[in-house]
């Protein structure tokens, strides 16, 4: 079974709440589930291990808005400090 592609199987965003599993339960659904959020050294442990965690467990809210404006700043030894430690970036 590919939880994936399953159609039998599907995600409600963790900021609508307890209600809306409520709902669906009423409406749509079974059963639903309700999972507290994975930490960031958990998140972390899983990546360093070079696994992967399961489809939306990942999931955060609220989502940064599109668009954003990053500033570079023209410090030298900054800069050449960031390029000198292997990144990419110069950015604040």
């Amino acid at each position: 079974m590919d939880l994936k592609k399953d159609s039998r199987i599907d995600f409600c965003g963790g900021i609508r709440g307890h209600k809306e599993l409520e709902r669906r339960c009423n409406v749509d659904c079974v059963a639903a589930i309700a999972l507290h959020p994975c930490s960031l050294t958990e998140l972390m442990n899983v990546a360093d291990a070079n696994m992967i965690m399961p489809p939306k467990s990942t999931w955060f809210e609220p989502k940064p808005r599109a668009g954003y404006i990053v500033r570079v700043f023209e410090d030298d030894s900054v800069n050449s400090s960031i390029i000198g430690s292997g990144s990419s970036s110069g950015m604040s």
